[in-house]
């Protein structure tokens, strides 16, 4: 879908579908007005009859309204005018994308992003407009032997009352580039894992390092071997599909400043190993490696931007399988950093190649370090399906997280990273073991990471609950490209 932004008089667009709000009670939006009034109050008229009360996720498609250019107008409900928050305007652009998409219109002009919404900005609104148009026009039926014809719509005007500044342009610019980023990591996603193996992220690694200058390397299991990482070599001991360590490196500004690091869990699929995952949703455990879409998305997207920052992806990817030759419940693996693991549950396998990942991570001297990782059931009975676990070993670091994240509606949630928990991860046998009971069994998870980020900053988000979607919606939600992208833009120095 094609984006653009300009200043606009709604009674004068040329377009397929103007879009304009009411408020609950018939109030029009100050662009509904202007339509109104040159419509001889035809809008008035039918608000005052009861078709369009205003109430939130409502609409009505209006056809030839009299004196304008448009072919059709369609309103929206927007909900109280005196509580117009983000989720009131959130609900407004998907109920304007829904009926869109329902009608023949290949253009629309939105008449939104001029509103007020509490607490929010001008750029805001222009970002959330364009992410919503996009993710209502996502389609995820590539593999269908007879994929289901696109919409017809195809441009959206985000039409302004005043020209949009500089700051307007670059909120556009920065939503398309996260736009290409959330599908790049919602096809990765939802692949099957007879496709996505470990080869094939690898490839889809190169090609979008060759696609946009980014520097990278793939390193195989006997590399992986010299550099003793053992923990991670134990979880594809198992699979016929050979293990990679992914790294694409974008250099954005001088080569004095530290990089980022983002390290993607990429378990192309994810059987629990030898403790064996019941059979019923296995299926889904093809999106065991959307931590790692998610870094390959963030990294589109950035390089789309041009950021001016260095930024690292890691990447460890590998299958975990039950075969003859897989690690058991009770095997002691010595990992890359020489602390030495008590594997007792084969499916607590994410931890198991993240932590070599992160002592990876080290050699590129990091100013910060986030690993993403669908990583723990806990964490989706913690917090559901909403919000995105967050851990992190310095309280800035977590703050700047948040905020993005809450700026992007894309949000997490801080959860304890206290020492009183690591306990749990005693073992007698080695110096730690990868599990640590069903009590607090996402926190334990990230205390064993903390164990391997002591000589840099770091944050743990687990995506668990909110990296893809069951039921009739099953499917990837390219999350947390958004929190990840805005982050990043957030620490990228202002062009002036």
């Amino acid at each position: 879908m094609e984006f653009s932004i300009k200043q606009s008089s709604p009674e004068k667009q040329r377009s397929g579908c103007l879009v304009v709000g009411v408020f609950e009670g018939g109030k029009l939006s100050p662009s509904a007005q202007a339509l109104d009034k040159i419509a001889e109050h035809h809008l008035s008229d039918i608000i005052a009859k009861g078709d369009m009360d205003g109430k939130p996720e409502t609409t009505l498609l209006l056809h030839n309204v009299a004196n304008i250019a448009a072919d059709r107008v369609l309103l929206v409900g927007l909900g109280k005018s005196s509580e117009f928050s983000p989720k009131q305007y959130l609900d407004a652009l998907r109920s304007s994308y829904g009926a869109l998409k329902k009608c023949a219109c290949k253009d629309a002009a939105l008449y939104l992003v001029d509103l007020a919404v509490q607490g929010r900005d001008m750029t805001w609104n222009i970002k959330q407009a364009v992410l919503a148009g996009a993710e209502s026009r996502f389609r995820c039926d590539q593999l269908k032997s007879k994929p289901a014809e696109p919409g017809k719509l195809r441009k959206i005007l985000l039409a302004c009352a005043e020209k949009p500044d500089t700051n307007a342009q670059t909120a556009l610019n920065q939503s398309v580039a996260m736009t290409h980023g959330i599908k790049l990591a919602k096809n990765l996603g939802n692949l099957p894992g007879n496709i996505c193996t470990p080869t094939y992220l690898a490839e889809q690694a190169m090609e979008l390092a060759k696609k946009h200058k980014l520097k990278a390397n793939v390193l195989e299991e006997k590399e992986m071997q010299k550099l003793g990482m053992n923990s991670l070599l134990s979880v594809t001991r198992g699979s016929k599909q050979p293990a990679k360590l992914i790294t694409l490196e974008y250099a954005g500004a001088s080569a004095k400043q530290k990089p980022i690091v983002l390290v993607g869990k990429g378990i192309t699929f994810d059987s629990g190993g030898i403790s064996l995952k019941p059979g019923e949703g296995m299926d889904e455990m093809k999106f065991d490696m959307c931590g790692a879409a998610s870094v390959l998305g963030t990294m589109q997207a950035i390089a789309e931007m041009g950021l001016e920052l260095n930024v690292v992806a890691v990447i460890p990817s590998c299958e975990n399988m039950p075969d003859g030759a897989a690690s058991k419940p009770g095997d002691i693996v010595t990992s890359m950093s020489g602390q030495t693991i008590e594997i007792l549950n084969t499916d607590a396998e994410g931890r198991l190649i993240l932590c070599d990942a992160l002592t990876y991570a080290a050699r590129f001297e990091p100013e910060t370090v986030i690993d993403i990782a669908t990583l723990t059931g806990a964490c989706v009975i913690a917090l559901g399906n909403v919000a995105t676990g967050l851990y992190s070993n310095e309280d800035k670091l977590a703050r700047e997280l948040l905020d993005a994240g809450e700026y992007a509606h894309d949000r997490a949630w801080q959860m304890p990273l206290w020492d009183d928990y690591q306990q749990q991860l005693d073992s007698n046998f080695a110096d730690m073991q990868n599990i640590g009971g069903r009590a607090g069994g996402s926190i334990t998870a990230a205390c064993f990471l903390s164990r391997f980020t002591k000589e840099y900053r770091w944050a743990h988000l687990d995506i668990a609950g909110t990296a893809w979607k069951s039921g009739k919606e099953k499917g990837s939600t390219g999350r947390p490209v958004p929190l990840l992208t805005q982050y990043l833009i957030n620490r990228a120095p202002v062009k002036v």
